[in-house]
């Protein structure tokens, strides 16, 4: 009984960690664009491409009303000339790019003279986080809100 068990006891020991490695393999959804509407094509992917620095990235469409900009990891910002169909724009529902230095950041918006508020809407004004990042928010050249800070 003794030879028996030992190499059953040996199987389970070995089933038992692949089992834990495939368990943790499950698939995760992963985020893989941001699309938003914009009146004028062009000047909004100006804007995104000289203030942030986004790379441009072949698309698919080749329509005249598409740029797609790549975020790095697998995600990209679609920036798509299209009927919006808002003409409020809620600053909580934003897009977030984390740079270097806020404080850096904040003289290229006033070099381009864009207009920036602290998270309770001081002009202005750069918000200090209680877990120490700083940030920003102001909105690109549809109304979209955005958020820059300076997360590690």
């Amino acid at each position: 009984m003794k030879k028996l068990l030992a190499p059953i006891i040996l199987v389970i020991a070995l089933l038992c960690p692949a089992k834990n490695v495939l368990a943790q393999q499950k698939a995760v959804a992963r985020m893989d664009h941001l699309a938003i509407l914009v009146d004028d094509l062009q000047k909004a992917t100006d804007f995104y491409k000289t203030l942030f620095g986004l790379e441009i990235v072949p698309e698919p469409f080749h329509d005249g009303k598409h740029t797609w900009f790549s975020l790095g990891n697998g995600a990209y910002l679609h920036v798509i000339k299209g009927p919006k169909t808002k003409d409020h724009y809620e600053k909580n529902e934003h897009l977030c790019f984390s740079v270097p230095s806020v404080e850096e950041f904040v003289k290229a918006l006033q070099k381009r003279d864009i207009k920036f508020e602290n998270a309770a809407g001081k002009t202005g004004e750069i918000t200090a986080r209680v877990d120490g990042v700083k940030q920003i928010y102001f909105q690109d050249t549809d109304g979209h809100w955005l958020e820059v800070n300076d997360a590690k």
